[in-house]
This record gives C-alpha cells, sequence and structure tokens, in this order.
C-alpha cells in the first residue's frame, strides 16, 4: 500500500483510457504494469438521422466523470490526490469519421464504425486499391461522402478517429499510432506510412471535385508505438481533470485504436501471434508472417502498434443483443422477488449453456443490433428463430445467443484459417465475453479448432493495453522492441488459462454454422420488412 502510494505521489503512475462502445474506461499502473485503481463511466452510441453516433458533448463529459471516479478512488483508497503521471495513452474504437474545418469545428456529427451506409464507397475503393477497404474505415466514409455530394467535404482540412480527436484536442497534436491509423486508410508495411500508390489513386478518382485539400494533408501523421506524441496542454489537463489537481506537461504516447489496445493486452503483437476481443463488436487479429495470397471481402489487414501486418476479422456485432436477452431474465427474477447481481446472472446463463446440445439442436440466434457486412447483412434485425420441433430448453437457448456472438467471426476466420492457411499456435480471448471462465472460452476454441487462452488480466482489456503502451514509452531502452518489453517485462512467460477445442463442441458448432447461414435470408427479410422505429425528438 504504501509503494502504491509513494508511486501515485512521484508521479510515476502511468494512465490508459479507452473510449469503447458502451463505456469509458481508466486503468492507472504502476511500475510493475499492474493495475492500481480504475474508473468507468457508462455511455451509448445514437441513432440520429439513420447514422450511429456520439455527441463531443458526452465524449468531453464521459471523459471527465470516467477520470473523475479514478481519482476518487485513488484518493479513497490511498489517501493521495493524482497531481501528475509518467506517461498517459488514449485509444477508442477504431474507423469512423470525425472531419473537421480550419477552424476546428466538426463538420458532420461523428460517424462511428457502426454504421453500414457506405457500401457504394467501400466496393469502389477496394477495386481501385486492389485492397480490401471495408465500409467502417474512415477512408470509405470520406469518399461516400464525396459521391453523396455532401457540402461539407469542400471545408475539410482534418480527418482523424475518436482516439485521434481526443488526443488532438488534449496535445494540439494531429497524430495517431499506425495501429489506428491503418484502420482510417491502407499502410505500407516496408515505409511505415500512408500507403503512396492508393494516396495517388485516391487522388485520381477525386480529381474532378478540385478540392483545395489532398487526403495526404488531412489525414494525421502516423507514429510507432514508442515515440513521444506530444504532451498534455494546460487546457488539456482542465478537460481531463476538471477538479484542477492534474498538472500539464505529461508526455502522451501515440493513441491507438481497440484493436491494438487489443493485442497488447493479450501480448499479440509478435507474427504468428494471435486473439479475439469480444465486447460490443467482436474481433479477431492474427499477425501475419507473410502476405495474404488473395484479397478478400471478409478480411481486413491493419497493424499492429508497431506496424507489423495483421489480417483482422471484424464483426459488428457481439454481446448487445445478449446482453438484452440476460437483462430480460434479470426483469423475471425481480418480479419473482428473487433479485440476482449482475455477474452471478451472467455466471448461471452462461454455465448452464454447457449443458445444452452440442449444436443448439435447432435453436438459431442472429444478434444484429446493427448491419454485419461479413455476412452480407447491410442492416440489422435482432432475430431468434426455431424448428418446431426443437426443444426450446434454457440451455440450447444460451447456448444459441453464445454460438450467435461467435458465428460471424467463425465465418471470416475460416476463410483466414482453412482457405489462406494462416496459422496461429494459440488464439488470446479478451473482453467482457470471456469474464465467466471456461464458457464462451470453449466455444471459440470450438470455433476455430484451435487452442484459446485468456490470462487473468483479461477482464482490464483495451485500457490496460493502452496503459501499457504508455509504460512502453516511458520506460522502454534503446532500441528495445514492443514485442521484447511485454515479453520479458509485462507478461514474463505467462501463458494463461489454456482451453483444447473440444471435437464434439467443434463439431457441433459446424453444424450450427450450416444452419445459419441457410436462414440468412429470413434476416435479410427481416431487415427489408421490419422498418425500425425511429424516436421523436425529446423522447
Amino acid at each position: 500500500m504504501e509503494n502504491v502510494r509513494e508511486t501515485i505521489r512521484d508521479g510515476r503512475a502511468v494512465l490508459g483510457i479507452e473510449f469503447g462502445s458502451t463505456r469509458i474506461k481508466a486503468v492507472l499502473v504502476d511500475e510493475s504494469h499492474t493495475p492500481i485503481a480504475s474508473g468507468v463511466h457508462n455511455w451509448e452510441n445514437q441513432l440520429a438521422d439513420g447514422i450511429w453516433t456520439y455527441s463531443t458533448k458526452a465524449v468531453w463529459s464521459g471523459l471527465a466523470d470516467c477520470y473523475g471516479r479514478l481519482a476518487a478512488e485513488v484518493l479513497e483508497n490511498y489517501g493521495v490526490r493524482i497531481k501528475t503521471l509518467r506517461a498517459i495513452g488514449f485509444s477508442g474504437m477504431m474507423h469512423g469519421y470525425m472531419a473537421f474545418d480550419g477552424d476546428g469545428r466538426l463538420l458532420v456529427p461523428f460517424r462511428t464504425w457502426r454504421n453500414t451506409n457506405t457500401a457504394e464507397a467501400a466496393a469502389a475503393l477496394s477495386e481501385a486499391f486492389r485492397f480490401n477497404i471495408p465500409q467502417r474505415w474512415s477512408i470509405a466514409h470520406l469518399y461516400q461522402a464525396v459521391l453523396n455530394g455532401e457540402e461539407h467535404t469542400e471545408h475539410i482540412r482534418y480527418l482523424t478517429t475518436l482516439a485521434g480527436y481526443v488526443h488532438w484536442t488534449l496535445t494540439g497534436e494531429k497524430v495517431t499510432g499506425i495501429g489506428e491509423a491503418s484502420g482510417m486508410f491502407p499502410i505500407d508495411a516496408a515505409t511505415k506510412n500512408y500507403d503512396q500508390n492508393m494516396l495517388g489513386k485516391f487522388r485520381e478518382l477525386i480529381a474532378e471535385k478540385n478540392y483545395p485539400w489532398k487526403p495526404e494533408e488531412i489525414l494525421p501523421g502516423v507514429r510507432i508505438a514508442g515515440e513521444p506524441s506530444g504532451v498534455l496542454t494546460p487546457g488539456g489537463a482542465k478537460l481531463l481533470d476538471v477538479s484542477g489537481n492534474l498538472s500539464p506537461g505529461i508526455p502522451l504516447c501515440p493513441p491507438e485504436g481497440d484493436a491494438g489496445t487489443g493485442m497488447v493486452a493479450t501480448n499479440s503483437v509478435a507474427p504468428g501471434t494471435g486473439n479475439v476481443s469480444a465486447g460490443t463488436s467482436v474481433f479477431a487479429m492474427v499477425v501475419l508472417k507473410q502476405a495474404l495470397k488473395e484479397v478478400h471481402e471478409e478480411i481486413d489487414v491493419v497493424t499492429t502498434p508497431c506496424g507489423h501486418n495483421v489480417a483482422m476479422v471484424h464483426c459488428n456485432n457481439c454481446t448487445s443483443d445478449l446482453n438484452a436477452w440476460t437483462g430480460l431474465f434479470s426483469e423475471f427474477a425481480e418480479l419473482l422477488g428473487v433479485p440476482v447481481e449482475k455477474e452471478e446472472l451472467y455466471a448461471m446463463l452462461y454455465n448452464r449453456a454447457l449443458e445444452g446440445e452440442k449444436d443448439c439442436g435447432g435453436l438459431l440466434s442472429y444478434n444484429y443490433i446493427s448491419g454485419e457486412p461479413v455476412m452480407g447483412i447491410q442492416e440489422g434485425r435482432p432475430l431468434f428463430v426455431r424448428r418446431p420441433g426443437a426443444r426450446l430448453t434454457l440451455a440450447g437457448f444460451m447456448r444459441a445467443h453464445l454460438y450467435s456472438s461467435l458465428a460471424a467471426l467463425k465465418s471470416g476466420l475460416d476463410i483466414l484459417l482453412k482457405e489462406e492457411g494462416v496459422e496461429a499456435s494459440r488464439i488470446y480471448g479478451h473482453g467482457g465475453l470471456f469474464k465467466t471462465k471456461g464458457v464462451a472460452q470453449g466455444f471459440l476454441a470450438a470455433a476455430v479448432n484451435t487452442p484459446v487462452a485468456v490470462m487473468e488480466t483479461a477482464g482490464e482489456g483495451g485500457p490496460w493495453g493502452m496503459a501499457l503502451l504508455a509504460s512502453y514509452m516511458a520506460a522502454k531502452e534503446e532500441g528495445e522492441t514492443l514485442e521484447h518489453y511485454l515479453c520479458e517485462k509485462v507478461f514474463q512467460g505467462e501463458r494463461g488459462t489454456v482451453m483444447q477445442p473440444d471435437p464434439e463442441d467443434a463439431a457441433g458448432f459446424d453444424r450450427y454454422l450450416a444452419d445459419y447461414k441457410k436462414a440468412l435470408a429470413a434476416e435479410r427479410i427481416a431487415a427489408e420488412k421490419c422498418v425500425p422505429c425511429v424516436p421523436k425528438p425529446g423522447t
């Protein structure tokens, strides 16, 4: 306790903050990289005029509340106030679109990764670049705005992501980490910068518009993990800590995306390693030893925070529908007069799923709150269907929903692991889906037919990974790589709890996925025929 108190008092603690889809979380670590305090602010995206968005007001009020909760926990537990820190790092949901004019004004509301209205642009760019450009990438959002003839495109002077926006506002630096940048525009692995050939092709595509900007002029500068990326300004310090206790001048590392922080949090940044991050969305990252043979619509190529190429399968939907059903069971328990704590309820329901039929016995769930491009679904309609003769049991019901949370991911990974022959000796899982031990971990092992490990730190996830990146910048030795720093100074041989794929579960998941794909037509019809309600302003 005294050692931690001195670490905080002397300004040797490091802070990582991540803007996730449903919460903003801050994690403070000591010099051994152990979490010593945390703060959480819950938030939700809004569907406004058909666009999934968060307001900038919500960004800053949420950040202040999140940090305030962490600072209050530090004061309560250790009796000291945070005055300064050794380093800070910010991360956030990758991709999306935040466009600003020359005076720093946001031109249109923030368009998040969750939007699936850029199909035309993504297809055109993928063809022009001969490189897969998913709908959620920043360049797809930009080109779609160009194709739509949106007036604001004339006035763009800076284009960035949520993490890049926060970093810029707090430091004045228009930069982003290479992993985050690789979800904005393709990266050349040799130069560790935007691909010059593709920049040229994009300039040709928009040449007739005669814009007063070039793409390389409005994109953020690219930084590699460990490179200093500005310091907290006096104004930035006040935005972060409204109490005024935090001093300016604290160094910041490059801002990163949640994919990069997930790789760091699971020690999966070296070629041949892989991880799955499962929360509101779910994505798998496998660091490549060599280039893919083909371009696949279902697979992105991005980079690690240190610039290695990564094959990424990203699915928009994971736990949101599962959480909604769990909330229904919680409401029923309260109606019975036997309320159950949230974590206990999740554990009960998840473990019950282990008793379900291996292929869910004719029960199918589509967890599409939003569109799912990996499966060719442009708009989401959560859907649960079953064969008339299927046994509707709680075990089968929960197993179907847990399978559903991984089904689209499995479909993409089957292409990567089976068709492309990419090797991953082990997959590391992290995120909320894995908090109940031995359930989703085992189902993921069955889905990919590969051993899956979960570390004790898995629940800390992205913000802890961001704190590690900030620590690396502050404490690395000259010439020390991120891989070496993580292996020797953070994880030190830790491999976590490993589950081997169960052959019966693997066969059952394959049968489930086959039925899942056959019945996708029902999901498409639901999206076409069931028009979502649009809330009236103020309701």
